[in-house]
C-alpha cells in the first residue's frame, strides 16, 4: 500500500474501489481536497441545498449533483460516487442503519448528491507550514465532537454543529487560523480555541466521532466547523434514507485546494 502523497487521487479511489484501501483519509493526497458525502432523495434535496447556504462554515458545498447521476464531473475523472468512498453510512429515519463500502444495493435514480468541503484538505497546508497534526503523526482518525453551537434550520434539518479538534501550541494556532481563513470552501477559520466546556464539550477525551488525541501541557485545543454536521441534521430530520460517509472516511477528489483559496 503506497502512503500519502505517493498516490494521486485517481489512484486512491481505485485502491478504494477495489477494496484494498479502508482506512481515514487524513493525510492522503495532500494537494488535493476531500469532500464530505451526503445522499439524499430528490425530494428533500431543495431544503438540504438551503441548510449548506445557511450553515456555510459547516457545509461548504463543492459540487451537487443531478438526480441519479453519480459521477459528477467537477470533482473528479473516472470518479464514482457509489464505490469511491472508503465507508458509508446508511441513514434510516435519523438512527444509523448500516454501513456499507459501496452503494450499488441502495443506489436509486432519484438520488441527489452534496460534495461539502472538509478539513483534511487544509491539513497538508498546515503541515507544509511546520504545523504538526497528532492524529496524522499517529495515523488515526481526526477526534470530531459535538457541540451547544445550533444550525440554522431549514425544512426538517437543524441540530448542533460538529467540530473537528487539532491541539496546538499557541504560536502554531495563530498561524493555522492565518491560513485556513484563505480557504472558506473547506471550513475556513477555526470557530473556537480552548476551554471545550465553552462549546458544550464536556470531556474532550472522549471524540463523538474519530479517535482521541493526547493535548499536552503547552497546546490549547483548536476547533474547526466539520463536515460531519450534516449528519447530526439527518439525525434531527429523521428521513426514511440518507447516506453519507463514515467520518473521517473521505472522498478524495481532483479539486486542487490552491484553485479554492480566496484572495
Amino acid at each position: 500500500m503506497e502512503n500519502g502523497d505517493e498516490m494521486n487521487p485517481f489512484e486512491l479511489r481505485h485502491q478504494v474501489r477495489s477494496g484494498a484501501f479502508r482506512q481515514p483519509t487524513a493525510g492522503y493526497c495532500g494537494d488535493y481536497a476531500q469532500a464530505n458525502l451526503v445522499i439524499l432523495p430528490a425530494q428533500h434535496a431543495s431544503d438540504f441545498l438551503l441548510f449548506c447556504q445557511r450553515n456555510p462554515r459547516a457545509c461548504p458545498l463543492l459540487a451537487v449533483g443531478e438526480p441519479g447521476q453519480w459521477q459528477i464531473d467537477r470533482l473528479g475523472a473516472d470518479l464514482d460516487l457509489r464505490s469511491d468512498t472508503p465507508g458509508y453510512n446508511i441513514y434510516r429515519h435519523g438512527e444509523l442503519a448500516e454501513q456499507v463500502h459501496n452503494l450499488y444495493e441502495v443506489w436509486r435514480d432519484d438520488l441527489v448528491a452534496f460534495a461539502i468541503g472538509c478539513s483534511f484538505s487544509f491539513e497538508h497546508m498546515l503541515m507544509a507550514a511546520g504545523i504538526p497534526l497528532r492524529h496524522i503523526e499517529q495515523r488515526r482518525n481526526v477526534a470530531m465532537y459535538r457541540t451547544n453551537i445550533a444550525n440554522a434550520a431549514a425544512g426538517p434539518f437543524a441540530g448542533q454543529m460538529v467540530v473537528s479538534m487539532r491541539p496546538m501550541k499557541a504560536a502554531d494556532a495563530i498561524r493555522a487560523v492565518q491560513i485556513t481563513s484563505r480557504f472558506p470552501a473547506v471550513h475556513g477559520a477555526p470557530v473556537h480555541l480552548g476551554d471545550p466546556a465553552l462549546i458544550g464539550i464536556a470531556d474532550i477525551s472522549r471524540p463523538d466521532y474519530g479517535d482521541p488525541v493526547e493535548i499536552m501541557p503547552d497546546e490549547i485545543p483548536v476547533f474547526w466547523a466539520c463536515g460531519v454536521t450534516p449528519q447530526e441534521a439527518i439525525r434531527h430530520a429523521r428521513l426514511p434514507l440518507v447516506i453519507t460517509h463514515q467520518p473521517g472516511y473521505m472522498l478524495v477528489t481532483d479539486i486542487l485546494n490552491a484553485s479554492l483559496a480566496a484572495f
